[in-house]
This record gives structure tokens, sequence and C-alpha cells, in this order.
């Protein structure tokens, strides 16, 4: 029987592979349209969260359905085998972190039959990365890797029929312009989204403007991306939801007192008419589908398949409107052919709002230490990833650590993480997976540590609690410790360095023996206080390093206390002058700081020749209306009048000023040789007795005069200018949340300027900022609530640990500049280091330190604008490798360099070039190009976007000048590298 069994699969798989020799997949495999009638593209889909109201697995599972009915793997089981039952029906799959978890439970048959459907075109693979990320809350980096991540299961279990064209952000809280760009140059051919402004839309329907060409990139040229926005959210058309979650009647056609095909088409047909008149072409999109639907997807095919069959019929009667099973991709294709023109967009669509009072802005601070926990979680991905090059790890458990903490970065950026819009049980739960991955990256990156320098038996420890001055590894003693730190950057980098040590007293010294100065500081009593925080160590050790790629530093304790400075304190509390105008100076050779004594606030700032009054608050916004999404003022700002008590202390290398308030405090520091002020905050438990919720926010003010305009980064790449009260095509309704309709999204850098200062804000995780006054910016720093609304947690965001309010501490950086072209680079550099710093390991000293024993690469040879955006395992022999000039048009221009010696340094045998997620050639990069409006006549003939430059490929035995790159202002170019 086993022999019988064997030979019927044999049997089956080979009739499959005949079969899907002659199929045909993308564009290629659409369906027939009529250019005389309304083609209606019905496009059935699942949007599937990966964590949300239940956790992921829970919901992959099918687990407490009492929350909310779904079971992702069952829904895959069944679409699959509905497809393979009618050539003519079509799916597209979005989340590829769930489809992953299902493919690998899956027979070797019933794989085959999955591969039959993509190469056909009937499963189309649409986004395509591990999860629907976010927009607004996100890094580039971060995205970029999610679909290299997800692209390259789909490319190594499908080939080219398994790679998406289409972007599906069908469920994100608005939509930033770096998104639409990475998408461009990854050669998508376009994207849909569900969510705009309430006013947007209704402008845009009544100019038919809801599919339009997005100008991705103010720098980057050829960057026209087609976008859609979909009618009715992703849902199907209302009474049309034939899901086993729906209520909706079913298509009854037999003989049948209730035989309702009539009015069911009537019904059809008119939505499908309104539909029609709100786009320009005559192909419309209408999306079959919802959260978690097809989990019985014989209902839905078998009614879409009466639908489709009843509105047809219709036809020999003079109807005009001709439906059928399509994709996002196969729709997007009819209306590259239509040779339609379309209008433009430049700016992004944030903040998102629904009503008036609904303004989507809370999401951008949600979950303040989660946001930093995933900033943690790029932070060591990036580290192990390099490193497991550079030491060319190849155990099966490294490939499977560094895997996995891929992927868990991958759900992070969903959008209901990053954002911090899930419920606290899903909460806790990515916190889990989380620790988890970074834990096994860790472990990966230690294991190189021990090939790569002279520590073969190195503990090499990381310790995740150094934002509360804490580490395990040095809580019962300093003495003889080493500190191995990373640089993840391409060039060497000077940071300073904190180690939480016990007050005695150290010498630091490098691995060739010579000291370095350092000095003690004592960890701020408000961090000190922490109930949860273990309080053997109560000062820091500061010293300065200088790190190319590796870089370890000996610390032992001595007798003499002129072996490291402890810093001296200065001045006490508030009321207390210690100068007799009131007021207390800090200073370095770069910065000046003027504390007032009386209140013991920031009172000016002197840098780069600019001297401001900056005055420092922090204040709140009562409400008893805002939730996870959303942030609705019931009240103007309160600012926090009592006066801080505040402690100077001053030591050669760093100035500190701690500032003490009942459940605010601060430090305020300043480096030798940096140009930029630190603001170190603590905020919570934020009090809720008067049952009110609470935004916490810090404002900047000054005298600068910027009529209301400030800047924003796109998820950390280019600057967008944003006008206090306007949109770029619409006016939007301010009438209830003035306050809240004005906030956008900052992932790295909020700026305001007049003609001669420039202020600028860089942070350490996204938060929601402004300027609703001249010269003042505004940062969201925490939330606290007890409204849980109806837009989908049901439940307050109200975090709480060890039985009180969540306290979250964080960091901001600001930096005063004259205004002058291309005076922004510095900026650029400081997102940089404030991104990926140095990474610090944790050993005890065994002998003399020596430096690296491995000869690395040498990234200093790459012009100063250009980061090593990626460095990673790609496949068993091949690395990628992703370059980036961070500059934009106004702050750098081209530069070019030769990768040769990176090349030979990694072993390589031949290197080519793909599009952005590593996973397609760039020579086979052919991107639809779609006709703006006002652009002249029409073209004849469909027209595609290819690459601007000539794609590297090259192998070992070409002449080093087949290895220049030549990078313009902004460009990420990506290469594969095949090693020997």
């Amino acid at each position: 029987m086993a022999i019988i069994r064997a030979l019927a699969i044999v049997l089956v798989l080979f009739g499959l592979h005949i079969r899907q020799c002659k199929a045909v997949c993308g564009y290629e495999s659409c369906p027939e349209t009529n250019p005389n009638m309304v083609n209606i593209h019905l496009v059935p889909h699942s949007h599937d969260d990966l964590g949300w109201l239940k956790t992921v697995d829970q919901y992959y599972y099918g687990n407490k359905h009492g929350i909310q009915h779904a079971g992702v793997q069952y829904i895959f089981d069944t679409v699959v085998a509905e497809l393979s039952k009618d050539p003519q029906r079509r799916f597209i799959q979005v989340e590829t972190g769930f489809f992953a978890k299902w493919w690998q439970d899956q027979s070797e048959v019933k794989k085959q039959i999955v591969k039959k459907l993509v190469n056909e075109g009937r499963l189309e693979f649409t986004g395509g990365a591990w999860s629907m990320n976010d927009e607004a809350a996100v890094n580039y980096q971060s995205v970029i890797d999610q679909f290299t991540v997800g692209l390259k299961f789909l490319n190594d279990n499908f080939g080219v029929c398994g790679r998406p064209r289409i972007g599906w952000q069908i469920d994100a809280f608005g939509h930033s312009r770096e998104q639409a760009s990475m998408f461009a140059q990854m050669g998508f051919d376009g994207q849909f989204f569900a969510r705009m402004d309430q006013n947007d839309k209704n402008k845009r329907v009544d100019n038919l403007g809801l599919e339009m060409i997005w100008d991705a990139s103010e720098t980057l040229k050829e960057m026209d991306f087609f976008t859609g926005m979909l009618y009715n959210h992703y849902s199907a058309p209302p009474g049309f939801c034939f899901d086993s979650l729906c209520g909706d009647a079913p298509i009854i056609d037999g003989k049948s007192y209730d035989n309702n095909v009539k009015s069911r088409v009537d019904d059809f047909i008119n939505y499908a008419s309104d539909l029609a008149k709100k786009y320009r072409s005559n192909h419309i999109m209408v999306p079959m589908g919802d959260d978690f639907q097809y989990e019985n997807a014989y209902m839905n095919y078998n009614n879409m398949d009466k639908l489709i069959k009843y509105v047809n019929e219709r036809q020999a009667s003079g109807s005009k409107y001709n439906v059928f099973y399509s994709t996002a991709g196969c729709y997007v294709n009819s209306l590259h052919q239509s040779l339609q023109s379309w209008p433009n967009k430049t700016q992004d669509f944030l903040p998102h709002s629904h009503e008036a009072k609904s303004f989507w802005t809370g999401f951008f601070t949600s979950r303040p230490t989660q946001k930093r926990f995933e900033r943690d979680g790029n932070h060591i991905l990036q580290v192990a990833k390099q490193l497991s090059v550079l030491a060319d790890l190849s155990s099966v458990d490294q490939a499977k650590d560094l895997d996995y903490l891929r992927q868990i970065m991958g759900v992070m950026q969903h959008h209901d993480a990053i954002t911090g819009t899930e419920k606290q049980e899903v909460s806790n739960d990515y916190d889990r997976l989380l620790y988890d991955a970074i834990f096994g990256g860790a472990n990966t990156a230690r294991d190189a540590l021990r090939v790569l320098t002279n520590q073969p038996d190195g503990e090499f420890e990381s310790c995740l609690r150094l934002n509360i001055s804490e580490c395990a590894f040095t809580k019962d003693n300093g003495d003889n410790l080493v500190v191995t730190l990373y640089n993840p950057l391409a060039h060497t980098s000077s940071q300073y360095v904190r180690v939480p040590v016990k007050n005695e007293n150290y010498q630091v010294t490098d691995e060739k023996g010579r000291v370095v100065s350092s000095e003690i500081v004592p960890v701020p009593w408000p961090v000190l206080a922490l109930e949860f925080r273990n309080n053997d160590t109560q000062h820091e050790l500061v010293f300065k390093a200088s790190v190319n790629k590796i870089a370890s530093f000996h610390i032992k304790k001595v007798e003499s206390k002129e072996s490291n400075f402890e810093a001296t304190k200065r001045s006490l509390r508030n009321n207390t002058a210690t100068l007799d105008d009131g007021e207390t100076v800090v200073e370095t050779s770069l910065i000046k700081l003027v504390i007032d004594n009386q209140t013991g606030r920031l009172k000016s700032v002197e840098m780069n020749g600019v001297s401001e009054k900056v005055e420092q608050n922090f204040g709140i916004y009562k409400t008893a209306r805002s939730c996870h999404y959303i942030f609705r003022q019931d009240s103007d700002l309160e600012i926090l009048e009592d006066a801080f008590e505040f402690s100077v202390y001053e030591g050669e290398s760093v100035k500190e000023v701690h500032q003490q308030g009942e459940w605010i405090s601060q430090v305020i520091r300043i480096y030798e040789g940096v140009n930029h002020v630190e603001f170190e905050w603590l905020v919570g438990p934020i009090p809720i007795d008067d049952q009110l919720g609470k935004e916490v926010v810090t404002t900047f003010n000054s005298g600068i005069q910027n009529d209301g305009v400030f800047y924003t980064d796109s998820n950390g790449r280019e600057m967008l200018k944003r006008v206090k009260d306007q949109r770029e095509e619409f006016s939007p309704d301010l009438s209830e949340q003035p306050v809240s309709g004005n906030y956008y999204p900052v992932t790295s850098r909020i700026a305001l300027q007049d003609n001669s200062k420039r202020m600028v804000l860089l942070n350490d995780r996204s938060q929601g900022g402004t300027s609703l006054e001249n010269g003042r910016l505004e940062m969201m720093l925490h939330r606290r609530h007890i409204f849980a609304d109806g837009s989908g947690a049901a439940e307050a965001i109200n975090e709480e640990q060890f039985g009180k309010g969540l306290i979250a501490r964080g960091k901001l950086y600001l930096s005063l500049n004259a205004v002058e072209d291309g005076g922004t680079a510095s900026e650029r550099v400081a997102e940089k280091e404030i991104h990926l710093p140095f990474w610090k390991f944790f050993s005890k000293a065994s002998g003399s330190l020596k430096e690296v024993s491995k000869p690395l690469p040498d990234f200093n040879d790459f012009p100063k604008s250009v980061h090593l955006l990626t460095l990673e395992p790609y496949s068993q022999d091949e690395i990628l490798l992703r370059v980036e000039n961070f500059l934009d048009q106004t702050e750098g221009s081209v530069v070019s360099f030769n990768i040769r010696p990176i090349f030979d340094k990694l072993q390589g045998l031949e290197i080519r070039e793909t599009t952005l997620d590593g996973n397609l050639p760039l020579s086979d990069m052919k991107r639809l190009k779609f006709h703006h409006d006002g652009s002249g006549p029409s073209p004849s003939s469909p027209e595609y976007f290819t690459s601007l430059h000539k794609p590297l490929a090259a192998e070992k035995s070409q002449d080093a000048s087949d290895f220049a790159v030549t990078l313009n202002p902004m460009q990420i170019r990506t290469f594969i590298i095949k090693k020997e």
C-alpha cells in the first residue's frame, strides 16, 4: 500500500508539473476585458492582522473566538481548495508572515497545488512583506528589511510568479510618501489603500481623483507611483458580504419562493453604476473580503460565481456591465493599458481623520516604551547581521536565530504593533516575542565576536536595561571588565559610552593599553527611585570611544583618584541661586546653556554661532475621549508650572543638569565635542486621579519666526514641509480638534526655521510632534487614558507596570544652527548615530586586550554621505549589501566610489545588482509608467520605467573599474555578492 500511495503522489506531482509548464502568471494571466463595457474586477481577499485583538498565534490557530472569530490557517485551507475547483477564480494573499507559517506544515502534494495556482495567476501575492506595515511610526530601514524577508520567502518558494507587483496598504492609519518611494524602488507598479481624510476623499470623489500618480520623492528621479483609494473601505459592497462572518443574504437562484436573483443583480449593478461615476476609466475594482474572512471559502465563491453569472447574463439584454474574478495587479494593468491620464500627488496622507473630532494622531506616541523596544530590536538585528557576515557564521542554529529576529521585526512593523493600537495582552505578547528574538540575535553576535576578537571565551553579554543605567553583568563588580563596542555605521564614529558601576575609582584602557579619559557621574535620583530597579550600581562610568567596526576597552578598579574624574555637584535646589542674576550657566567648548534658578528650566542656548532664548516646558492635554489611535483635546495645553528641583554635575567630558519634579524628571546633558544638547526625560506614572486621561508633551519655545511652517521626516528619510492648519490639496476640518489636527508623526526629526536661525529636535523613537505657535516645537512623550471607544481595542490605553501607571524614559536631542545651504547635513549624520549607536557587549577580562584578530572590510573608503544600510547573509553562499547616499538634493551631490575592496574582503566571486528588496535583478525591473494630467498628449502605447543606470554585474576576474558605484542624493543601491 505504501508503494501505491507513493506512486500516486509521484503521478500527481508529475501531472501538476506538466500543467505548470504551460501556465502563465503575471499580467499575461489576467482575464480578458471588454473595452465597450464597465469592467468590474472582483478581488477576493482576506485582511489578516498579525496581532491586534488577539495575538499572532491566537489569530493563526483560531484560539479565543470569544474575543474575535478568526482562524487564519483555515482561510488558506479553504481558499486553496476553492481556487482549485475553477480556473476562473482568483485570490490575493498579502501577509507573508501568516502564509509562511501555514506553508511549512503543508504536504508536498498541497505545496504543488499551491504552486500551480500561483503559476497560473489564480493566487496572486500582493504586498508580500512579512506584515502589512504601518506608515507613520516606522523607520525606513525596518520597512525595507521586512519586505526583503517576505519577498525572499516568496521568491525562494515560487520564483518569479510569486513576486508581488502591487502594494496593498489597506488598513494603515495614513500613508507616507516614503512608503510609496520604497514601493517604486522595489519595482512595484502601484498600491491601494482604504483610509484617507474624509475631506480629502470627498474632494477627490468630486474631481475623479481617487486614483492618482504620486511623485514619491523630491530628490530621486522617476519616482512616479500609481496609487488608488478604495471607495468602500476594503469591504465588499453593502449587502454583498457572502462570508460566514456576515449576515447578508446569499444569492438564491433555485426554484424557490425566496429566489432573489433579480433584486440582487439590480442592487449590484446600481452599486457598480454609482461606483463607476467616481473613477476615470471603464474599469472599477470591487474588493470582496474583510478582516479574517474566507474561513469557509465555499460560501464566498459559491455566491460570487452566481453573482458573476447573473450580472453577465444581463449583457444579452443590453447591460454594459462585465464582472469577473480579478486581482489588484490585473486591475492596475488594465488601467495602464487604457492610456488614461491621472491627477498628481506630491505630499503625504498624514494625519488621517475620518471625522472632525477624530484625528488619528495619538498612535504616533502610544506605548512609548514598546516603540523604543522596537528600535532596540532593529539595532541588534543590524549588528547581528553584519557580524554574521564578517565572521562568516554558518551553523544552522545561528541562521535560525537570525531568521527569527528578522521575522519578529517584521511582525513589529505591523500596523497594530509599532503603532501601539493593540490590546494590552497582545502588547505583552509582542514584548515576549521581541525579547526572545533579541536574545537569539545577541547570541549570534556573541558567537561572531568570539571568532573576530582575541577573546574566544568572552561572554559578550548584552544589557537591555541600560536605559535605566542597569546591567546585571556589572552590578556586583566593575573590576576587570571588558566592554566591546560594535559600530554598525560605515564610518569610524566617536561616541560617549556609559557603563553602570559602583562609585569607585576606575581606569579605562584601549586595546593598545593607552589610558582613556573617564569620569564618574551619578545616576539621577528618580531613576534610582524606580522600585523595580536593582540599585547595586548608582553611578555611570563615562568615556569617549572612537570605533571603526569593533573595539574593546578594559575597565579595572584602581586606588588612585587620578584615574577617573568624579563629576562635581555645583548647584543644588531651585530658589538657591548660584549667581547674582538667578541663572546657572553650564557649558562646553561648543555649547552654552543657561538654566533659570527660579524654575529649574532651560532658559537659553548658544551653539554654532547662534544664541537663542529657548525655554523648555512640560505640559498636559487633559481629555476624556482619547484612545489608542486618536488624540482628542478637551482643553488647551496646561503647562506644568511647578519649579524643578535641580542639581548640576560637571565633569571634564560631560555636564549634566538633573531636574526633578513630582512625576516628570529629566537630565539635560552636553558632552565635550558633541554638537547637540541631550534631554533624557522620565515621565510617569501619569496621574489619573481626576478620572481624565493625559497627553504629556514637552515644548521648546524660541524667538524664531517660522510663521506656521515646520518640517518633519518621512520614515527617517526625506523631510516634508508642514504648514499649520493646511494640507496640500484640501482644507482639513479643524473646527473641533485644532491641536490634534496639526500633529504629525516624527520618527527621527522635526525642525523649524526663519531666514537666519534653525531649531531641530531629533528623537529616539516615533512620537507625535507639531509647531502650533511661532518658534515653538512640541513633542508628545507619553499617554495614559481611561476611555475605551469603538475604534477597535475596546479597552483604554492605560498601561501599568507593578500595579502603577507605566513609567517611560527616552531622549530628545536639540540643535541650533544658522540657516545656510546644505546646513542640515549634520542633522543627517546625527540621525544615523542616534538610530544605530555603538552596541555594547560585556565580558570579564582574561589576559591583555588585543585588536581584532581577523582583518575586516574597511567601509571608511565610502564617501562621508554613504551609509551602510544593510550587510547581511542572504543565502548560504550569498551576502546582501545595501548602500545609501543619505543626503538629499539640497544637502549633497552625486558621489562615486569603488566596492572592489569590500567585494574582495568578503571573498566575493560575483556580484549582481537588484531592486531595493534584494529579490529582483535590477536588469529585469520594468515598472508601469502612468500619464500625468497636464503633461502633454497621452502616449500612443503603454510606457514603462526601467533602471536609470546600468545595473552593476561583475565577476572576480574582471577589472576593478567594473566595480564602480555612483550614488545620487538619496539613492539606495542593493547588491547580492556570491561568495567563493
